[in-house]
């Protein structure tokens, strides 16, 4: 829990957003925030999309430049070195300037410099048109994140947050997929440049979110913008009120802490353990998750023995179960809460790893069936890595939720870069497919331990409220 301060006098700008607030929690689920999820939902589906394109590439991208596994495993990172410096960036400029610039101006760098990397000459022009293009990855996810969750009321918010998340479950699943069909008709070469040529989509989302994505209402409030702020919220209202939602008078309930941006407050006394058991679950979650999805095509194809076309199709059904549990996670999560859903994620991430281990120490097999019985269970569990961007903004009050979910975004992207660097090591030693998958048992038993210990069950409450 928060500790305890004397709140201090109301002010007309406190007041204000705690008016906000309170007309926010009475909207019920409608265009408004369909708009907006579209809008930056094709953010989201990208942002996972371009790892995964990566990933399937990489099967032929070896073959295009002749580099190994480590040089595999380096190209893969090269992208979450740029989003971890993406991620800080961008959280800065959307806590200083708003969610709406920082969105549409790292949107729009990730979608051009996905056009460069689909033309790279050589292996070092793609690795740095990686590294450029993940600034603009590393600053989508988490400002949307932030940006959505202060739009949705909190009776529902886990469900409509989560369903909004799943597309990063369905950008997982059609980048093999389309990788698949494109290395098919186009041949390899071709395939895979039209692969990551593909990432350059959102740019249409940029245009039209320019005239049409919203600043987030709260942020308005909290910065002295309360004519914005409230223009915004009363379209919401006769938006409502004109699907024949009767809207009661708002209460306010719940006040919010509005204060000047402290960058370092992420480490004060009243924060720090949260800040604490965000970064842990951000780190432990996408080090599995990408360390495994990143390398699932390649793995299938030099350990398990498959064809390319099969390892491909083999990736496709795994992810299909991802996007299947994200809404199962979905439909739950409002009702069992998020502490004990995270805690059964970790618990499959930790039986597929053990099912490698044992398979491969105790009965020597290595083939593609291990590798996909294992990958059922971890994909199982991926449900967690889209729902950090529901828990973190419930985490922290609006004058730090950009921030502070970027700064845990740029977690993600650091085990991003370690994990699939890794695993091209671990195999590169010749390792083998055991320590791959110890070392993923690792981190999630480490996740699960501090999840356990030190989780907060945020489900059905207000932002202002868990931040009290």
């Amino acid at each position: 829990m928060l500790q305890d301060v004397a709140r201090p006098p109301a002010t007309p700008i406190s007041s204000t957003a705690d008016t906000i607030v309170a007309r926010l929690e009475r909207i019920p689920l409608g265009p408004f925030q369909i708009r907006l999820a579209s809008i930056l939902g094709a953010g989201t589906f990208f942002d996972a999309f371009d790892a995964l394109a990566i990933g399937t590439a990489l099967t032929v991208i070896v073959t295009t430049f002749h580099i190994g596994f480590v040089e595999a495993g380096l190209l893969i990172s090269a992208g979450y070195v740029g989003q971890f410096l993406g991620a800080i960036l961008f959280g800065f400029l959307a806590e200083k300037f708003g969610r709406r610039p920082a969105w549409l101006i790292g949107t729009a760098l990730f979608s051009l410099m996905s056009l460069v990397a689909a033309c790279a000459w050589s292996y070092n022009g793609l690795l740095w048109a990686r590294v450029i293009e993940g600034l603009g990855l590393g600053a989508e996810v988490p400002i949307a994140g932030a940006l959505f969750n202060e739009y949705v009321r909190s009776k529902n918010r886990g469900l409509v947050v989560g369903v909004y998340e799943s597309l990063f479950s369905w950008g997982n699943m059609f980048a093999p997929l389309m990788g698949l069909g494109l290395i098919s008709w186009f041949g390899p070469n071709l395939g895979w440049r039209l692969l990551l040529g593909i990432g350059a989509l959102p740019l249409i989302a940029v245009a039209f979110g320019y005239f049409h994505l919203p600043e987030s209402a709260r942020w308005l409030a909290d910065h002295g913008r309360a004519d914005e702020a409230n223009a915004i919220v009363t379209t919401m209202e006769d938006e409502a009120r004109a699907r024949g939602a009767i809207l009661p008078e708002p209460e306010v309930r719940y006040h919010a802490d509005v204060k000047p941006t402290r960058f370092t407050e992420l480490f004060a006394p009243a924060y720090r353990m949260r800040t604490f058991l965000s970064w842990t679950q951000a780190f432990t979650v996408y080090f599995v998750t990408y360390g495994f999805l990143t390398w699932m095509p390649t793995l299938f194809t030099t350990i398990g023995g498959l064809p390319r076309t099969q390892a491909l199709q083999l990736s496709v059904i795994a992810s299909l179960v991802s996007v299947v549990m994200n809404y199962v996670v979905a439909f739950l999560i409002d009702r069992v809460g998020r502490k004990p859903l995270f805690c059964m994620s970790y618990g499959f991430m930790l039986i597929g790893a053990l099912i490698a281990i044992v398979s491969v120490t105790v009965f020597h097999q290595t083939g593609w069936q291990v590798l996909f019985a294992a990958g059922i269970f971890v994909e199982l569990g991926m449900f967690q890595s889209g729902s950090i961007y529901l828990y973190t903004p419930e985490l922290y009050p609006t004058r730090m939720r950009a921030w502070a979910t970027s700064i845990t975004s740029s977690l993600n992207r650091v085990a991003s870069f370690i994990a699939p660097a890794i695993v091209g090591l671990l195999l590169g030693a010749h390792l083998g497919l055991g320590s791959v998958f110890a070392v993923f048992g690792l981190a999630a038993l480490i996740g699960l331990i501090v999840m356990a210990t030190f989780g907060i069950e945020t489900k059905q409450r207000v932002l202002e409220e868990i931040s009290a």
